[in-house]
């Protein structure tokens, strides 16, 4: 189980059950979100409370998850394929509501959680994927000391257009506290 992550801002723990219902009430991420995701509005299927308690189980049965609080539930962040042997992993973090975004709350975040990555389990790398159109997340992440490693070309296919994902990596000596 993760341990819990504090920051000036954020309360970063471990998922229970009665998260559903809190995710529930919050609901369907907005379109702007869904996009920055790869994933087209139209498609997504209606937000359900059986849906909510699959998502708070899945990051009860996982690891290295975190649901993200301020004054309430903001988000999650997740480390996936946490590999010790070659100390690395993929990062990947996200926000329900467009009103958190731009605030440096996924700054803070993320330096939280790669803190425990780096020093904690003993990580050397972590890379993560973005789609190329959300500025906003590649800045974040480069405050971090994520440096675009590579572009996936045509991977997500949104309002009639194509759009490439970045690879973006981190190093442990990189990691901008």
């Amino acid at each position: 189980m993760a341990p819990i992550l504090k920051t000036p801002n954020l309360t970063l723990r471990p998922a229970i059950p009665a998260d559903a219902d809190r995710r529930f009430e919050i609901g369907a991420e907005p379109d702007e979100n869904l996009r920055l995701y790869g994933i087209q509005p139209e498609t997504a299927p209606p937000f359900t409370r059986e849906q909510a308690e699959l998502w708070a189980q899945s990051l009860i049965d996982h690891p290295y998850a975190w649901v993200i609080e301020g004054t309430d539930l903001i988000g999650t962040a997740r480390l996936d394929r946490v590999d010790l042997i070659d100390r690395r992993a993929s990062f990947a973090i996200g926000f329900w509501k467009t009103e958190h975004l731009g605030k440096g709350i996924g700054t803070e975040a993320s330096k939280a959680v790669l803190g425990f990555a780096f020093s904690r389990l003993g990580l050397h790398r972590v890379s993560l994927r973005v789609l190329a159109i959300n500025a906003r997340a590649i800045r974040s992440y480069q405050k971090c000391g994520f440096q675009i490693e590579g572009r996936e070309r045509e991977t997500a296919f949104l309002d009639g257009k194509w759009h490439d994902d970045l690879i973006m990596g981190l190093l442990e000596h990189e990691f901008q506290w």
